[in-house]
């Protein structure tokens, strides 16, 4: 089984999504299922991760519908107001969904760094576990010393890392990203996702070699029981087609035994999100 654990789908209006800028102009029309159906095929992917890539409510039940509709839509990581005074009765609403297996925020484009660590926030992810729903951490590596103090609160809580945290890899950066990628891997409750990198990279001038010693260094720290991989797509066409975005992963794993290759290439996907029914087991 492979599954691509990070993919999105949205109808574009500019006002919904701001974060796609004037650089990114392959991103401004829609992107839905039978859009990425064929890719998927071509690629032998038998299912995804649907990943919210808007802070509204309405953007997660219609992920969730189109879920509903298309079997290949495996599970949805979704968004809830979890700073909000009625975040239980929505996790409760949410949560009567099987489809949905995890919750986000845009963390990293909150103007506070510290945003993780706000109270009100806390308290809602604290709420997530007893839904059986996974929190993925989207953030830049300035933000992984504060994942580390919420990871540590909530050892019960699994964490998916999104896209590695990305590093600069276009400029060949390591440190601190390196070392405190390390210090939050300690935690088992944390896992990570092999995707966002080509886009971190020199957009028109990557290559495979250049993303190779960040997989290396994220296979050391986290081990290959709590990696995925994951395209990202569409965001990844700003830098390559998903054939290729996929195959700098596929094409890695070549040298790993082959349980931690079908691990990363889906099943670990598969037990960390629940995707085969058993939500929150993982």
């Amino acid at each position: 089984m492979r599954i691509d654990s990070h993919q999105h789908f949205w109808r574009y209006e500019p006002a919904r999504y701001p974060w796609i800028g004037e650089r990114m102009g392959v991103l401004k029309r829609d992107y839905l299922p039978h859009d990425l159906e064929p890719l998927l095929a071509a690629s032998g992917i038998d299912g995804t991760v649907a990943v919210q890539a808007q802070q509204a409510r309405a953007e997660t039940d219609w992920l969730l519908e189109l879920a509903d509709r298309h079997a290949f839509i495996r599970g949805v990581v979704g968004w809830a107001d979890l700073r909000s005074n009625d975040v239980a009765a929505e996790l409760v609403r949410l949560g009567r969904r099987p489809k949905l297996v995890g919750v986000r925020h845009i963390v990293h484009d909150e103007p506070d760094d510290d945003f993780l660590l706000r109270p009100d926030f806390r308290r809602g992810l604290a709420r997530l576990r007893e839904h059986g729903l996974v929190y993925d951490l989207l953030l830049f590596p300035k933000h992984l010393t504060r994942a580390l103090r919420v990871v540590e609160e909530l050892p019960d809580q699994p964490f998916v890392l999104d896209h590695i945290a990305k590093p600069g890899i276009r400029d060949g950066l390591f440190s601190p990203w390196r070392e405190d990628l390390r210090r939050l891997a300690a935690f088992p409750n944390v896992s990570c996702k092999l995707s966002g990198m080509v886009t971190e990279a020199r957009w028109e001038a990557w290559r495979p070699e250049d993303l190779q010693p960040y997989l290396d260094a994220v296979l050391e720290a986290f081990g290959a029981n709590r990696l995925m991989i994951g395209s990202d797509w569409p965001v990844c066409t700003l830098a390559g087609d998903y054939a290729r975005t996929m195959g700098v992963v596929v094409d890695w794993t070549a040298r790993l035994s082959a349980a931690d290759r079908s691990g990363i290439l889906g099943w670990n996907a598969a037990r960390i999100y629940g995707l085969d029914g058993r939500r929150g087991e993982a």
